[in-house]
């Protein structure tokens, strides 16, 4: 009979250590990721973000006010050649479709995985090329975030080098900014 009520005790407890890894789980993806740091000097500081929505490798832009801060490139989405929007830098930008500003979803651990696009001053931020939308600056958690049509940006920690766009679809809630983004 001893030997029954530790058979029954060791299942419990395998449950519960079971519900309690899903339920860290949980709030681990919830956070979106892991921290960064960012050099206000207007450079990029790399950063090793792990974890579901972030693999390494990925920097955590702070735009400087001069120079040309979204460029047009072309890159493959899912199998298919668009022309997108990138930072400075070349790494594709993203936006979530949960963030209604001005006040962003994505900041704090969230933001260890999709950086936020920010810039050092409020000024209106520039193209290298004309775009159909418009650029401008909120305000918010994360500091002077660009947006492009009122959706503010972000880069992906999965993302280690221009033309990757390993952030499309994460979560059902992140795609790539392309230039007929409304």
């Amino acid at each position: 009979m001893i030997q029954h009520n530790l058979s029954i005790s060791n299942v419990s407890r395998h449950a519960w250590c079971t519900v309690l890894m899903a339920a860290t789980l949980v709030m681990f993806l919830a956070a979106c990721g892991s921290n960064t740091s960012s050099s206000g000097s207007g450079g990029t500081t790399p950063t090793s973000s792990s974890g579901r929505y972030g693999s390494g490798g990925g920097t955590t832009p702070t735009a400087s006010s001069t120079g040309s801060l979204i460029k047009r490139a072309t890159a493959t989405v899912k199998g298919t050649s668009k022309t997108i929007l990138t930072n400075a830098q070349g790494l594709t930008l993203y936006y979530r479709t949960s963030d209604v500003p001005p006040s962003t979803v994505c900041s704090g651990g969230c933001a260890g995985a999709w950086p936020p696009l920010v810039v050092s001053s409020s000024g209106t931020p520039t193209s290298a090329t004309s775009l159909p939308g418009k650029l401008t600056i909120v305000a918010d958690t994360n500091g002077n975030q660009v947006e492009y049509n009122g959706h503010p940006l972000y880069t992906y920690s999965g993302d280690t080098g221009p033309g990757q766009t390993n952030g499309e679809g994460v979560a059902g809630i992140w795609h790539v900014c392309t230039p007929s983004l409304t």
